[in-house]
């Protein structure tokens, strides 16, 4: 309880130096579980950036991370991986976190970064609930910080419309996420926390931010929740996954592969392999086919795709994963894909799959892209 009271405490001292007018800094939302905040840089853009309160704060730091794709925002939320003892707290961490902001946006640092602390009088009051009054006086001092809160909400300055959808957003999350799903979102962060204490880390800062934004979006995704696709990660990795789409057209003769393909050897999926390097999301995720072998619908020798959407020249990190997903399910529709019931084993594999997409990818550099006749689909 008392490091609850002294979270509360910081919390709110957090709020007073950044409110939602300060032209640098501005908490969207705080609370004994995640913090928002919003970041203004020098051309005025807007940076949102998350903070989750796990139960082993704070011998643990918060687990920051940034909707934002600008590398230097990624750079600074990174610095705060590793932090120990004082650092771990919220207070020092904002602290922390904007100085390295400002350093890497070449701005300067804002008063408040240096006046922004928790009085000895507050620290007093937190340890003297600490005594034999424990529960009584937490109790009172909970209440006496609702009725503050209170106060503070009256007098509170509306938020713009980004603001109130970064927050309902981030709100909604987990109540829309499984029990299943929260415990794999929850083992990724530990993990990551895991590999950072130890300095084993593996992969960048703003491709891990990405790829759980990502994930924690599929798994809340209504096509996800239907069963139009899973996602399994391999080997509990961030950066390999394993995408079986489960239904296409109806109307589709692949739809009818399908359903034979669950008759003879239980499977009714379409197995796909996806592999994302540490640039991503400025680079594509390598995506092959693993399972079953195919004829048509744009799929290369070894499984490979043939998608301008897969190549460095047709990507852009706007694309969301699900949305890769969806538009290679309709596209092996409109390739017209059966799948090979009579293909012998290993047809597939990773190495001749990087072979014909890397050869794709040389000729196309050559000659470019061409839209197939209406004809063909």
């Amino acid at each position: 309880m008392a490091c609850l009271n002294v979270l509360k405490i910081e919390i709110k001292a957090i709020e007073t130096s950044f409110p939602k007018t300060h032209d640098r800094l501005q908490v969207i939302s705080a609370t004994v579980d995640e913090l928002t905040c919003k970041f203004i840089d020098l051309s005025g853009r807007k940076h949102v950036i998350h903070a989750n309160i796990t139960e082993t704060y704070p011998q643990t730091p918060p687990v920051w991370f940034s909707e934002s794709e600008d590398p230097k925002v990624a750079e600074a939320v990174s610095s705060l991986i590793g932090t120990k003892g004082l650092d771990n707290h919220l207070l020092y961490q904002v602290k922390l976190l904007l100085r390295h902001l400002c350093s890497q946006f070449s701005m300067p640092v804002p008063k408040e970064v240096d006046t922004m602390r928790v009085s000895a009088a507050d620290v007093a009051e937190v340890a003297a609930n600490n005594g034999d009054n424990h529960a009584d006086s937490s109790d009172d001092s909970d209440l006496g910080d609702m009725e503050e809160e209170d106060e503070d909400e009256d007098e509170e300055i509306p938020l713009d419309m980004e603001d109130v959808e970064a927050v309902s957003k981030k709100a909604r999350q987990d109540e829309d996420l499984g029990t299943e799903h929260l415990q794999v979102l929850e083992r990724l962060k530990a993990n990551q926390r895991r590999d950072y204490m130890k300095g084993t880390v593996s992969g960048s800062v703003q491709a891990t931010d990405r790829l759980m934004k990502e994930l924690r979006d599929i798994y809340r995704s209504p096509n996800f929740k239907s069963g139009a696709y899973q996602v399994e990660l391999v080997n509990d990795s961030l950066y390999e996954w394993n995408v079986k789409i489960g239904r296409v057209d109806p109307d589709s003769p692949l739809a009818t592969d399908l359903t034979t393909l669950r008759e003879r050897e239980g499977k009714d999926h379409i197995l796909l392999s996806f592999m994302f390097k540490d640039s991503f999301p400025f680079d594509p995720p390598f995506v092959r086919m693993v399972h079953p072998v195919l004829s048509g619908g744009y799929v290369l020798d070894g499984g490979a795709l043939c998608m301008e959407l897969m190549t460095p020249q047709g990507w852009s990190s706007a694309y969301t994963i699900e949305a890769v997903i969806m538009q290679i399910s309709a596209t092996l529709v409109k390739g017209k894909a059966r799948i090979k019931f009579d293909a012998p084993k290993g047809t597939y594999s990773l190495a001749r799959a990087q072979q014909s997409f890397k050869s794709l990818v040389h000729i196309h550099e050559k000659n470019g892209w061409f839209t197939p006749p209406q004809s063909d689909g």
